[in-house]
Order: structure tokens, then sequence, then C-alpha cells
């Protein structure tokens, strides 16, 4: 069985938990991982590992269908959100060479990384969502509010602001922005996996209670049945392939859920969901190898709290 993931970046955690879940399930088991970088960390983690254009290069599909010709890549998994649309554009295209792309559809993939969209699909489903305005000289939805890339994530260009002006200075250095009501209160990431087909198997809500950089540092597994129904809602009429990570944030005031984004792929602290019980790797790998996977969506030991750390390693040996 071999699997390859894409721009594996600093993602060692997810190698060791699909390398572990390979271990507990008896499968011969080989990662391969590119990047276009030597100094990515999780590269000297697996296997073998080749570096590949950027992704915005048109070379880059190419690159990875010889990879995946080489190497004989059952199944691709993607890690970073900018590989996402490329990579559903192009899936039959490693079908063709034997390679299952772990990737939800062209359509989904869109209204995840469009803003405006996935605002429109929480709403579809009664799901609460700040409203978005893309003109800051129309924004009317009070302050503080939150500007964004209406494609952003991890953070990026992301800012609160607590007056008119500073919300007009903020505009003017980000392209395709969106404002919304900022709202305030406790940080959820949900965990989810999905068999192939979209069928909920795991549903993992985590409190953020420490975030750096855009990722979470310090989370708490909470299994709040009111968050796993609204997520169940949502995936029942997405049908995402594998992961995605739902972010929310439950207003301190009203105790409303306020739904804010959507990650179709394994989120930088879904491994906290792993180690709770929740053990996605080792479904992704029973399904890749046609055995029966039994949901249980409140898998996760409930209570259960992780801390992140980093860890230095050398890359030139």
């Amino acid at each position: 069985m071999n699997i390859l993931f894409t721009c594996v970046g600093r993602r060692v955690e997810l190698v060791q938990c699909f390398r572990n879940a390979g271990r507990l399930n008896a499968y011969d088991l080989k990662i391969i991982a590119t990047d276009c970088s030597e100094a990515a960390p999780a590269l000297h983690f697996c296997d073998g590992w080749y570096i590949v254009p950027r992704i915005r290069d048109e070379g880059y599909i190419p690159a990875l269908l010889d990879v995946c010709k080489k190497e004989n890549i059952d199944l691709l998994i993607p890690t970073i959100d900018t590989d996402l649309p490329l990579l559903a554009e192009n899936a039959e295209k490693f079908k063709a060479c034997g390679t299952f792309v772990m990737v939800s559809s062209p359509d989904i993939i869109e209204k995840c990384g469009n803003k405006l969209l996935t605002y429109q699909l929480f709403s579809s489903l009664g799901l609460s969502t700040p409203k978005p305005c893309t003109d800051a000289n129309e924004y009317n939805g009070g302050f503080p509010a939150f500007v964004k890339p209406f494609d952003g994530s991890g953070s990026v260009n992301s800012y609160r602001v607590n007056e008119q002006k500073d919300l007009l200075s903020i505009a003017e250095r980000v392209n395709q922005y969106i404002v919304q009501p900022f709202v305030g209160g406790e940080e959820y990431s949900v965990d989810v996996m999905c068999d192939f087909n979209g069928n909920p198997i795991y549903i993992t809500p985590r409190r953020r209670l420490e975030v750096r950089g855009g990722e979470v540092s310090k989370s708490v597994i909470v299994q709040d049945e009111t968050i796993i129904e609204e997520a169940k809602r949502l995936v029942e009429c997405m049908k995402p392939c594998g992961p995605i990570t739902i972010q929310l944030i439950r207003d301190k005031a009203t105790r409303k859920d306020c739904y804010i984004e959507i990650n179709p792929r394994f989120g930088g602290g879904a491994p906290m969901s792993v180690y709770a019980g929740a053990d996605s790797p080792s479904a992704v790998l029973k399904l890749l190898n046609n055995e029966k996977v039994e949901p249980k969506l409140d898998a996760a030991e409930n209570g259960a709290m992780y801390a992140r750390y980093d860890q230095s390693l050398r890359v030139d040996k």
C-alpha cells in the first residue's frame, strides 16, 4: 500500500499518524511525499520524497503524475488549501494511472474556498454565520468587524478592526476581501472524517484553547451533541470525500454556534482527534483496502486535552 502526501511541509504529525495506522493494522505501508523545498521537515519522516515545482507552475501536475507512476501510488493525500482545486480538477488523470486522489469534487472545493459561497452554504442549511460584505464603504454590520481575503486560509491577512477608518485602511491593503461582524466567544474546530462516498465516520469537536499563527496549539475534545448534529447536517448536504475541518465560534452572550469556514482537508490539529480515538488514518487505509469501516461519530474521548510543540530537525544530512 503506497500513499503520497503533497506539499507535506511541516505535517510531521500527520505522517506519523498514518505510519502508526499502518503498524496497528499490519499493512505494508510505504509513505512518499513531495514538496518544493528540501528543508520541509516532514519529508524526512517519509520512506521517500521528491522535490517538485510550485503549485502554480505548469509542470506541477505532470511532476506529481510522474511520481505516482514511478512509486505505484495507491492514494494521494493533499495537505494545503491551494493544492485542492488543481487536484480536484485533475483527479481523473491520476485515476488513469492507478492513483485515487482523496479530494472532494471541484464544486465542493469552490464552495469551501470562496467565503461568499461558504456563507451561502451555511445559510441554506439554517446554520448561523456572519453576513459578509465585499465593499468596506458599504459595510453596515457594526463594530468590531473582521476583514479577511475571500479565499484566504490560516489567518493570513485577517484583521479585527474597531472603527470605520481602520476598516478602510486595511481594505486598501487586502486584495478581494470580505468584511463580517466580529463574533466573540469559544472557538471550535470540528474534525470530520467521511468515507470516499461522503458518509460521516467520525465527527470530533475540539475547543481551541490557544492558537499560534492561525493554527491551534492547545485544544480539548468536547463531544457536544449540538455541534455534532449541526456538522452532520452540513456533511450530509456536502458529501465530501475524506477529511474536512469545520470552524465555528460559540457566541459568549447567546451561546449560539456561529459557523465561519470549512477546510476540505486534514486540519493542522487533526492529529489531536486521532490520538483521542477518532482514528481517521486507520479508516482511510481500511477504505483503501476495501474493508468495511463502521461509523462512530463520537469515537474520540471527551475531555482529552492536547498541546502541540515545535522540535528542531537537521535537514542538510
